[in-house]
């Protein structure tokens, strides 16, 4: 079952009773929990009172505080986004122009028609579905932050490297039937790899040395503590982003050969953003100074990168790595 979020409180702004009570019919047919205000100024002062109220559906002509100025107090006050909708007569036009120039996100004209109003209000949700999902990775990347000295400038390599990867399987492969929106997408979860490993205790992590087998099995784990993590959040919420994040945290050390854990999967069996950013890190983790290692130069990176095609890595991805070492290179150079 999906998620309940605070999206699905609605504020309607409403001085007429009975164009409120219509609006409170459909949406509660929706599943909306509808809160009530009769001008902008009672509107605005729900709004600051609960910071659940997320979707806004205002009419423009009130008494005290009209449609207008609720919309420009408001966008002034926010510290989240709230995706407002306005009630318009349909020959409205100015008035329309001007609520959207204030700040205003869509219009319904009024009569308000049922299946308008379900894809309007959907729209808004989608919108600040996106903004929780980012704020969920942020998070979740601060946290792993808190925990490893390898965050920071490594996760912004990663996803630059990702990037320059996944753009050029969409353009090369169209018979993977990719694009552009799912290239920026892989980008974008590659800095939630390693979450699983704020699970680590600090003497393994952390660990100068060569593990010991133990510690090593222990370490191993943060892949499928991190999956887990992110596979919950995917099945409430349905997102695909977030499934993308699911498939790098579990997937980005398996072998293309079958070596790999957790599961030893092997081939095309590996999801392909889990293998965009095995080669990302990999390539990153060698030319890295860590606590456990030098680093090496490009030179030596590159070779074992090679080495490894059809071992560790799918060879086409490690092709589109050949093909744009021209952008990795600054990429490197400049994050150092």
């Amino acid at each position: 079952m999906p998620i309940v979020v605070a999206t699905t409180k609605v504020l309607v702004v409403e001085d007429e009773i009975t164009q409120r009570n219509l609006l409170r019919a459909k949406l509660e047919k929706e599943g909306y929990h509808v809160i009530e205000a009769t001008d902008g100024q009672e509107g605005l002062q729900a709004i600051l009172n609960d910071p659940e109220i997320r979707l806004v559906l205002t009419d423009l002509s009130m008494p005290n505080m009209d449609g207008y100025q609720l919309i420009g107090a408001l966008r002034k006050k926010e510290s989240r986004y709230t995706y407002i909708i306005v009630l318009t007569a349909s020959d409205g036009k100015d008035s329309l122009v001007k609520a959207l120039a204030l700040g205003a996100d869509d219009y319904l004209k009024k009569p308000v028609h049922q299946d308008e109003l379900s894809l309007r209000m959907l729209g808004g949700r989608r919108l600040l579905r996106l903004e929780v999902q980012d704020e969920i990775i942020m998070a979740m990347v601060k946290m792993a932050g808190a925990r490893s000295d390898e965050t920071g400038t490594h996760l912004t390599r990663v996803r630059a490297y990702c990037k320059i990867l996944a753009l050029d399987l969409c353009e090369t492969h169209p018979e993977l039937k990719l694009n552009k929106s799912w290239a920026e997408d892989v980008a974008r979860v590659s800095p939630l790899h390693d979450i699983g490993k704020v699970a680590i205790a600090d003497d393994v992590l952390k660990n100068p040395g060569r593990l010991n087998e133990d510690a090593m099995a222990l370490m191993k784990t943060h892949t499928s503590i991190g999956g887990g993590i992110l596979k919950e959040i995917y099945e409430r919420t349905g997102s695909p982003y977030l499934h993308l994040a699911f498939e790098v945290a579990q997937y980005h050390h398996e072998k293309w050969d079958g070596g790999g854990y957790p599961e030893g999967l092997h081939g095309n069996q590996i999801p392909l953003a889990a293998r965009i950013v095995t080669l990302a890190d990999v390539f990153d983790a060698l030319t890295t100074k860590r606590c456990y290692k030098e680093a090496f130069p490009y030179a030596k990176a590159k070779e074992i990168i090679l080495a490894n095609r059809e071992h560790l890595f799918d060879p086409m991805v490690v092709d589109a790595y050949l093909r744009h070492e021209e952008e990795w290179l600054e990429v490197f150079n400049r994050e150092q």
